[in-house]
């Protein structure tokens, strides 16, 4: 895990400070679905994402249902487990960015025999604000980095939340 600070270098007069973390670890997309009442008696079934740090299909199960089973009144049931695509997350701190979204980066790697460029792809979740503030996130936190890369492929998700590990 890493901590990045980074500066809003827009032309606003009231610089932002957005404290990024970087959490690795084996993620688990479940998809959960519940009861939820609407209105005059009406109930909905309600399909929501999430995303939980786990080791196995099992522990990914227990967590995302301990997490949410408080918030909801009716039935409550995980449809789907999958393992996720990123083994990254790159979380903001600043409450406005509520998004999640996959960014796809591809590493830009020199091959010593061959003489010729390769990519590799990589893919990260990002959380921000909008799509343009996940970009400049991914600038910010890449910024560092010794590779040269570009982004591929980004996109917005229908993650709601994510759960980590709590040791």
């Amino acid at each position: 895990m890493f901590f990045l600070l980074l500066q809003d270098k827009s032309k606003n007069k009231h610089k932002k400070t957005i404290l990024m973390e970087s959490r690795t670890a084996k993620w688990f997309e479940v998809r959960v679905s519940y009861e939820k009442q609407m209105g005059e008696g009406e109930h909905a079934h309600m399909p929501e994402l999430y995303v939980v740090d786990a080791l196995t299909f099992g522990e990914a199960e227990e967590r995302v249902t301990k997490e949410v089973m408080p918030f909801v009144n009716g039935n409550f049931e995980v449809k789907a487990i999958a393992p996720a695509a990123y083994s990254e997350i790159f979380f903001s701190n600043d409450a406005s960015e509520s998004f999640w979204y996959k960014v796809k980066l591809q590493f830009i790697i020199l091959d010593e025999k061959s003489g010729k460029e390769k990519r590799a792809n990589i893919t990260y979740l990002v959380q921000a604000g909008t799509l343009n503030g996940a970009v400049r996130n991914v600038e910010e936190i890449m910024q560092g980095s010794m590779q040269q890369f570009a982004i591929a492929n980004i996109s917005e998700t229908k993650v709601m939340d994510v759960f980590v590990h709590q040791a």
